[in-house]
């Protein structure tokens, strides 16, 4: 088992930085930001995710096209990413250009300047990207589901916003939010490659120690309780889209690894998961179905979904219902638990053994926990984990009266032209 020895430590001004050392030619770089979509203010709709869109158009002293090619012209990747919680800007280099990374890196989150004439160009590229979401009909369902379980509350929102928000942000706004998240209190710098802790932070302190500000205490709520619904649209697709869930433990829950166990073994990427087995390899009713389960600092959810010719719809449902009322009243066979915590541990192993994605683990939980767990203390919370737990588990969390479910049927004039 290859264990992680990641280095926390801080900089002058509160920056918190996490290194892991790995003995590689390429190294990883990202700076990640507590300033998702869910610490938008009113009219703030998807400005989250515009601001990672314009942070690439020009700070105080490159402008767009040096942005793009500084690392480009030797080889690296720049790029970045938001999700309901977080933005992060992120680099992939050769390590021997380090400094041009971290320089590139800390001038982008620091002096970015937002040009007006890039504020509006970027405003047509955000819309045609809304238009893509709208085009696909599971992210468009995960989506509606999401905002039906998360009603009236940011985590509930679109974080591309809308068409009519993202047309009217202004580049006040966008400085406004910088100034009032971009702060070293709500930043994580997460480093991976092959560098020596004592010089890396020297580094980081010369380029990221003299951003400033303070975190005024942004007011979080955590999500309220919606009643269970079941939510009908038709939509003009070639297939019938469904998926059914309902509320999950939180990022800071101790019960998260029972829930990743859980829809791992029913609905995970493997071939061999519960529901995969049945509906798409023994009934063959389906080629696409899935489990899945996101977390947030406060609360989470999980969905099965599945996509499928209207036909098999009701049967396919009634398989799925069958199977979660089945690990509610049995559990998990004791010979199809060991095997799941073996695979819920190869999953983990493989997912750090990519050391990009080392690198975004890290930053998430300095962001969120403020510690990383090792791997055999995490091996050791998946061992413990028998079948009463997972029966008590699954009984709160698959009850049928929590569970909520959302189907996108086709169109009657759809069917008519589809026979």
């Amino acid at each position: 088992m290859h264990e992680i020895h990641p280095n926390i430590i801080s900089l002058n001004n509160g920056i918190r930085v996490v290194f892991e050392h790995r003995d590689s030619f390429v190294a990883h770089m990202g700076v990640m930001i507590l300033s998702g979509s869910r610490f938008e203010g009113p009219g703030e709709d998807g400005l989250a995710h515009f601001v990672e869109h314009c942070i690439f158009k020009g700070t105080k002293k490159r402008n767009s096209i040096q942005i793009v090619s500084d690392l480009d012209k030797v080889g690296g990747e720049l790029n970045a990413y938001t999700n309901k919680e977080e933005l992060c800007v992120y680099a992939s280099f050769r390590r021997q250009h380090f400094d041009i990374a971290a320089d590139l890196l800390s001038d982008i989150v620091k002096n970015a300047d937002f040009p007006e004439e890039e504020i509006e160009k970027e405003k047509d590229v955000v819309l045609d990207e809304i238009l893509s979401y709208e085009d696909s009909p599971v992210d468009n369902l995960i989506e509606d589901f999401e905002a039906l379980l998360f009603k009236d509350h940011p985590l509930g929102e679109n974080i591309l916003g809308s068409k009519k928000s993202v047309k009217s942000f202004t580049r006040k706004q966008i400085l406004n939010f910088v100034h009032r998240l971009f702060v070293p209190e709500r930043m994580v710098v997460s480093v991976v490659g092959n560098f020596e802790i004592e010089a890396l932070k020297s580094q980081l302190e010369e380029y990221f120690g003299s951003i400033k500000g303070k975190d005024n205490g942004i007011n979080v709520v955590a999500p309220k309780l919606v009643k269970p619904f079941k939510v009908l649209k038709k939509n003009a697709n070639s297939q019938v889209h469904y998926v059914l869930g309902g509320i999950a433990p939180s990022y800071n829950d101790d019960e998260r690894r029972l829930m990743a166990l859980l829809i791992n073994y029913l609905g995970g990427p493997a071939s061999n998961s519960k529901l995969s087995l049945l509906i798409r390899e023994e009934k063959g009713y389906a080629y696409n179905i899935e489990g899945g389960y996101s977390s947030y600092s406060d609360s989470g959810f999980w969905t099965i979904y599945l996509g499928t010719d209207r036909k098999y719809l009701k049967e396919c449902i009634q398989l799925v219902s069958s199977e979660l009322d089945k690990v509610i009243r049995e559990g998990i066979p004791a010979d199809e638990l060991e095997q799941s915590k073996e695979q819920l541990k190869g999953h983990i192993a493989l997912s750090l053994d990519s050391n990009l994605e080392l690198m975004f683990s890290h930053a998430k939980n300095i962001l969120i926990h403020n510690e990383i767990d090792s791997i055999v203390h995490i091996h050791e919370i998946i061992d413990s984990i028998d079948g009463n737990d997972i029966k008590e588990f699954a009984a709160r969390v698959f009850d049928p009266n929590k569970v909520s479910e959302l189907t996108y049927d086709i169109p009657f004039f759809k069917r008519l032209i589809n026979r």
